[in-house]
């Protein structure tokens, strides 16, 4: 009996001092956050030769640099976690933490950017960075927040054209009866509509296949994923109607950010940041080799008069007008600027 005591005795004290030792371990290594590394993972569907996927990366690089290694980024290109929605759809779910989509896209969820989509908003490259850059972008990343997306800056996407595979596009009546693809945006398709053609929303890994098959008789976007997808292998018309100016958007979650420490949030701040002027770089030589290189495969790019389809168009901008606070922003960026 007494040696069964003294098993009994002795087993209660070395749990006793285990429970002691995995306490004070694990208040040693909780407070001691200098050596936590924080990783952001963050998913987007371009290849890995993109200006925003060498973005990315750069973004990773700078991060780590100024946190001295204590925040990382973990990217996921080509759609390894699915489309543009289903990544923002993730996000939502705090499922991922990061990624870039297009404001065409994003519309879905956060309905004011939607004023980005329209056809014809911004004159040119200049205009499109100088309100994206300014009080008003600031105002419609800000608007993510209520969908628990929170918008850290605009990456340039260029302008937006149709390719066709059996026909050149010289005026809106030739997109008459035509299946072109569409992003899943409400305004890209009312748009397609509008200049008599029929819309189809594809995600962006099938629309070759469409092509081929002729599920769609052509599509929209802009010279490097023309050129990057290989769409020119299929379509041998590209119209250079420069409808749109859609830019893409690099976003965190919200719940994610808040987990964030102050030091935390101005790195990837800044990270971000350099990203942006970085990319937009890297975009501006990419669409010269990218239009070079369709014409020399024996693409015919032709320049119609935009004049034509924006006239065509200006009727998409009625509906907003019973909505003042976004009728005046429209106002705002096409007068003020």
């Amino acid at each position: 009996m007494d040696q069964r005591r003294k098993i009994k005795i002795d087993t209660s004290r070395m749990k006793i001092q285990f429970t002691i030792c995995f306490g004070l371990l694990t208040l040693l290594f909780g407070c001691n956050t200098s050596n936590r590394i924080r990783t952001l993972k963050i998913a987007h569907g371009l290849d890995t030769n993109h200006s925003v996927h060498l973005a990315i990366k750069e973004m990773g690089r700078m991060l780590e640099e100024i946190s001295n290694g204590k925040m990382t980024i973990e990217v996921y290109p080509n759609q390894q976690l699915g489309s543009e929605r289903q990544c923002l759809e993730l996000l939502q779910l705090n499922a991922l933490d990061m990624t870039k989509v297009s404001v065409g896209v994003l519309e879905n969820f956060a309905p004011k950017t939607k004023i980005l989509s329209l056809p014809f908003m911004f004159r040119d490259r200049e205009h499109a960075f100088k309100v994206l850059d300014g009080e008003i972008g600031k105002d419609l990343l800000k608007s993510t927040e209520d969908y628990w997306l929170k918008g850290l800056g605009f990456y340039d996407a260029g302008s937006r054209s149709f390719y066709t595979k059996s026909k050149e596009i010289n005026t809106p009546d030739d997109l008459n009866g035509m299946k072109i693809r569409v992003m899943e945006s409400v305004t890209a398709m009312d748009m397609v509509r509008k200049l008599g053609g029929s819309p189809t929303p594809i995600s962006s890994g099938e629309i070759y296949t469409a092509l081929q098959q002729g599920v769609v008789d052509g599509a929209e976007n802009n010279p490097p994923t023309f050129y990057a997808s290989r769409h020119y292998e299929i379509c041998k018309f590209y119209s250079l109607d420069e409808h749109t100016i859609i830019p893409d958007v690099l976003l965190i979650n919200t719940n994610k950010w808040d987990q964030l420490l102050t030091e935390e949030k101005k790195w990837l701040e800044i990270a971000a940041k350099h990203s942006i002027v970085y990319q937009r770089k890297l975009w501006l030589a990419s669409e010269k080799e990218a239009l070079a290189a369709v014409a020399k495969a024996g693409v015919k790019i032709v320049k119609p008069k935009k004049e034509l389809f924006s006239k065509k168009l200006s009727t998409l901008y009625d509906s907003f007008k019973e909505n003042k606070e976004v009728s005046e922003l429209i106002q705002k960026i096409q007068n003020d600027y």
